[in-house]
């Protein structure tokens, strides 16, 4: 007689995405933290450290944007007074309008923090996202950089998993993981259970979006993809908080956001905090241009320093990136430049910039119809390097090659960019926060909040920051 085989138990499938990155979440800041109850932090004093200084550096961003027109705009929308603060402005604000005027501000100088991975800007949707909450609710900073790391982690993951130089053809990636970034950071913060951080997750995914038209005119589209995916992100979390139940798919279903916009629709495995986390990962750029701009910018400053070639006598310049870098819209466009947005999205016009004046500032777009500079910019060419895109994102190598009128030809290349360092940053807060809020006493008392104890109120620094 044969052995009866009793049928194999059935594959258990994986939790949906949302499930599992809500119980990560759930699980990493349901840790008891020092400042309450003399337990172990939630996370390492270096990613801490680096969660301070990316705060400081997106207020130093905001500070300075305060009263460019974008700022302007955004923070007039907010018209019922608030809980909440709006960097550099006496205004106070909800919640959810607070966070979209101080994202677009964040993101005004395009000096923004930046994730090469994810190609996107973190710090401008946690930031404003957790700032917000934070000083509505009565949070603590240690809460509030606990929940900022989660976020930069979540965001970043997301981004890896989605973004490639075909995508960012045609989408902002920042606007499409912010919402999920910010309500992730919210969750932890508010230490919602992984059900409601589950849905917010959903939620938010629902919630996408950004075109990446805008760099072909230097429309102003960008400035407001970050207020807008973190009011959608706060949206998100609130409607989870109440009880709206978020779509367990929509991130990996069959028809969820990562599915919908990879190349092959086969989501990856994403877990959070398997290696360093992600916010260590995040530079601060040196120069107000695009990401991509910053290598071939900063190869063609060092350039000028060592070997001062006379501008007027280039008769080309070979500019060789990463696909990436060459394919992100408005960064191969020599010209015209009918507006800033464009100028600092072009690899040309930083190049000649830097080319001209040995540096690039804000004074850089002052003259967008400049001809010396046209000249110049239309005698660059951008050119895709198969060993720099094989590099990309560990690394954001560039080479400047010159071409003179005497047959000579410069060359400098960088392997990778040089970020602003800790020192640069602290030193771009001082200046903004010194300019806008016309006392070096608020500039002081900001750095040394946000240096300070973890039991430190959020709503006291976020009140020194509106002068």
């Amino acid at each position: 007689m044969s052995a009866i085989t009793a049928p194999a138990p059935p594959a258990r499938e994986a939790p949906p995405l949302t499930a599992q990155l809500a119980q990560a979440i759930a699980a990493r800041h349901g840790r008891p933290r020092s400042f309450g109850d003399g337990e172990a932090e939630a996370f390492a004093p270096a990613v801490l450290e680096k969660a301070r200084l990316c705060l400081l550096d997106f207020l130093a961003c905001a500070l300075e944007a305060r009263n460019l027109p974008w700022s302007r705009q955004a923070a007039a929308l907010a018209e019922a007074t608030g809980p909440c603060s709006i960097v550099g402005r006496r205004d106070r604000a909800l919640a959810a309008d607070a966070a979209f005027a101080n994202a677009v501000a964040g993101l005004g100088l395009v000096r923004e923090d930046m994730h090469a991975g994810a190609v996107a800007h973190l710090g401008v949707v946690v930031w404003p996202a957790v700032l917000a909450l934070a000083e509505a609710r009565e949070c603590r900073l240690g809460a509030a950089l606990d929940a900022a790391v989660i976020g930069y982690e979540v965001g970043a993951k997301l981004g890896r998993a989605m973004v490639t130089p075909e995508f960012s053809r045609y989408f902002r990636p920042t606007g499409f993981i912010g919402p999920a970034a910010a309500a992730a950071a919210g969750a932890a913060l508010l230490r919602l259970d992984a059900a409601r951080t589950g849905s917010a997750l959903g939620l938010a995914a629902n919630m996408a979006s950004g075109l990446n038209q805008w760099p072909h005119s230097g429309a102003d589209d960008m400035f407001f993809h970050p207020g807008l995916a973190v009011r959608n992100g706060l949206t998100a979390l609130r409607l989870a908080e109440l009880g709206a139940h978020g779509s367990p798919g929509a991130l990996d279903g069959a028809a969820g956001l990562l599915t919908a916009m990879r190349p092959d629709h086969a989501p990856p495995p994403i877990t959070l905090f398997a290696e360093a986390p992600e916010i260590l990962s995040v530079f601060f750029k040196p120069v107000p241009v695009c990401n991509f701009a910053q290598t071939p910018a900063l190869a063609a400053i060092d350039l000028v320093r060592t070997d001062t070639p006379n501008p007027d006598a280039i008769r080309g310049v070979t500019v060789r990136v990463s696909r990436a870098a060459r394919l992100y819209p408005g960064c191969d466009h020599a010209g015209p430049f009918a507006r800033v947005l464009q100028a600092k999205m072009s690899i040309q016009y930083a190049v000649a910039e830097a080319l001209l004046r040995g540096r690039i500032d804000e004074a850089s777009y002052g003259a967008l119809h400049d001809a010396r500079r046209l000249a110049l910019a239309a005698r660059i060419e951008v050119v895709a390097d198969d060993d720099l895109t094989a590099a990309f994102p560990g690394r954001q190598g560039a080479r400047v090659e010159v071409r003179l009128e005497d047959g000579r030809r410069l060359a400098r290349s960088l392997a990778d960019v040089v970020a602003a360092d800790a020192e640069r940053v602290r030193a771009r807060f001082h200046a903004a926060a010194i300019d806008a809020l016309e006392t070096q006493d608020a500039a002081t008392g900001i750095a040394a909040a946000i240096d300070g104890p973890a039991d430190g109120a959020v709503a006291a620094l976020m009140a020194l920051t509106r002068g």
